[in-house]
């Protein structure tokens, strides 16, 4: 852990659960910032902009900013731009991200759009509005999701997330997502980027075994899973690989870095 010099870290069931921090989370963030180490708070959120995460995590006494903060709408956006200028894109999802995807073309219901945008669920993703990205796809358009969660935590349990109509739409359509938030390998590239460090020297911690951690550790960075938010130990169990350290909550994180906190 002495290599360490930079932490990537999940929000949602990691630092939160329904934006409320979990117990000693807010002073594990600051005792790993005062040790000099660089932070970058990567979420696929996607109810929220940059701005709206940093003032709602500054507002309950994490020490952040925007500028610490990488969702995976801002990175579709992104990769948009660079994969697909000038795309008309339709969008399907819950929640006010346009802040996070500036430079896209977003249109109406009436135009045939050449990418439909999957972001995340909620009561927007009714048979209608499911029904017609099956559509626009039929016809041709790409599909581009910003990420492939399966259920998230809140305070009132377990909920459906994208992953779960994602599949659909893929079956039915027989077209594969290019996914552009967690786990794409060009999502924890550009918050190395940000960094400014070598995968060698960073830490990612989250919730999610596979999304967060196995796909962190296939890009050479250490991970570290927590007994918290998502985490369920029968999925733990049946992952696709073993993280390099589990811990029971981000509470826990400074003392497995040496920086002297027991846990």
């Amino acid at each position: 852990m002495e290599s360490v010099r930079a932490v990537l870290i999940d929000i949602d069931g990691v630092l939160t659960v329904s934006w409320q921090p979990l117990p000693g989370a807010v002073e594990a963030l600051r005792e790993i910032r005062g040790a000099g180490l660089g932070v970058v708070l990567v979420t696929n959120t996607t109810s929220r902009t940059r701005a709206s995460i940093a003032e709602t995590l500054s507002g309950a006494g994490f020490e952040v900013t925007a500028e610490d903060v990488l969702t995976a709408p801002a990175a579709t956006a992104a990769h948009l731009a660079e994969h697909f200028p000038g795309a008309r894109c339709t969008l399907l999802n819950s929640g006010d991200i346009a802040d996070d995807l500036g430079g896209i073309t977003l249109v109406d219901d009436d135009t045939v759009p050449d990418v439909v945008i999957v972001g995340g669920a909620g009561p927007e993703f009714d048979y209608a509005a499911l029904n017609r990205a099956f559509g626009h796809l039929q016809r041709g358009a790409r599909l581009v999701a910003v990420h492939r969660g399966l259920y998230w935590r809140t305070e009132a349990g377990l909920q459906l997330d994208t992953g779960a109509f994602l599949l659909g739409l893929e079956k039915a359509a027989r077209v594969e997502a290019e996914v552009t938030g967690k786990p794409s390998p060009a999502f924890f590239g550009a918050a190395l980027a940000r960094l400014g460090v070598a995968a060698d020297r960073a830490l990612m911690v989250g919730d999610d075994i596979e999304s967060d951690v196995l796909a962190a550790q296939r890009a050479g960075i250490t991970g570290v899973l927590v007994r918290t938010g998502k985490y369920l130990p029968e999925t733990h169990e049946k992952a696709s690989g073993t993280p390099d350290h589990v811990v029971d909550s981000f509470a826990d994180l400074p003392g497995l870095l040496g920086l002297g906190r027991a846990g």
